[in-house]
């Protein structure tokens, strides 16, 4: 029996592709001097593109490990941040170590400590006990003395030497209220979780300046799950709420939920707004409206300056803000009086 070989590039073919000569094309594949990267980086993708093997040379040798710390993987927003981060450190020559958190599992200072152990080049940390205002943060301190790079999704530590990329929770709860305003709503609800946590503070923050022209506000906090939004919004349409705001999509489907046991309709008698934009969020019944975090845009910036602190460079102190999009979709809809 033949067994077919892999194809040999053929210099003409990867030229033509990427642009360039076929001289130029021969001293990428021969790793030799004199080749900008971007020139260099459009030989590789056209190698990649016709289907050639890239010679052993020019394979991306792993940079080291970076340590990934997210919360449980239920909320299906915690994967999409874990997977975009992971694709820009693989994209940058450095292997993920992926730690997620559960109740009674692995807590966060322990997995700090074997990813020490493991030596890595530097850890991510999304929405972590650095979103907790209750939790001690001289940990982080004393991470960043020993000079250990950081970068931080969700959440701020004043004063700490890392940078902290967080959606801007306050601006979105405004959005919020004002589209629900728009449509005719006063009897505006939030649910959310604990109020220790910052993101939660915020969108407080944000929703209770926006009522203060509207109407009174009507808070429940909760649980961050489906169970703890439908719980909440059916106390807050016992208080007479004909739209509810909630602090993530999950929350939201259990607002829908608490409704339609009521024998309420969504959005004819009650209009419901998501949080997150997660995955596949768009194909409920009804299709959620929510306020969309730029997931992409906080995960790359938070990767760069992590990768800059690493090749040494001095890490920024600041919170960067990200405003978030709101998505109208068919769970938000114009007030209409209820029936006795």
């Amino acid at each position: 029996m033949r067994y077919s070989q892999p194809m040999r590039p053929r210099l003409s073919d990867i030229a033509r592709q990427a642009g360039v000569s076929e001289a130029t094309v021969s001293r990428v594949l021969n790793d030799r001097p004199g080749v900008g990267a971007e020139t260099k980086q459009a030989v590789l993708t056209a190698l990649d593109v016709l289907g050639y093997e890239r010679p052993a040379t020019l394979r991306k040798h792993s940079a080291g490990l970076v340590g990934l710390v997210v919360p449980e993987l239920e909320n299906p927003i915690f994967p999409l941040f874990a997977q975009v981060i992971a694709t820009e450190l693989a994209s940058s020559g450095y292997t993920p170590v992926l730690c997620t958190q559960s109740p009674g599992g692995v807590t966060e200072d322990e997995y700090v400590e074997m990813l020490r152990e493991r030596h890595v080049s530097g850890i991510v940390f999304v929405s972590g006990l650095h979103a907790d205002t209750s939790a001690d943060h001289e940990r982080y301190h004393k991470l960043a003395a020993s000079g250990l790079p950081l970068a931080f999704l969700t959440g701020y530590i004043d004063g700490l030497a890392a940078p902290c990329f967080s959606c801007d929770d306050t601006v979105a709860a405004t959005m919020a209220v004002e589209h629900l305003a728009s449509l005719g709503h006063t009897r505006i609800g939030l649910i959310s979780g604990p109020e220790r946590f910052i993101p939660v503070q915020r969108k407080l923050d944000g929703y209770r300046a926006a009522m203060a022209s509207i109407g009174e506000p009507l808070v429940e906090l909760t649980m961050f799950s489906v169970e703890g939004g439908a719980a909440a919004a059916g106390r807050l349409f016992e208080r007479g709420a004909t739209a509810v705001l909630c602090g993530s999509d999950l929350m939201a489907l259990g607002a829908i939920r608490a409704a339609e046991t009521r024998g309420l309709s969504v959005p004819r008698d009650v209009s419901i707004v998501g949080y997150d934009d997660s995955p596949l969020i768009a194909y409920t019944n009804p299709p959620l409206t929510t306020l969309r975090q730029p997931v992409r845009a906080m995960t790359t910036a938070a990767v760069r300056a992590l990768l800059d602190e690493i090749a040494g460079q001095p890490a920024p102190t600041s919170e960067y803000l990200f405003r978030p999009e709101l998505v109208v979709r068919a769970s938000t809809g114009a007030l209409r009086e209820r029936t006795a």
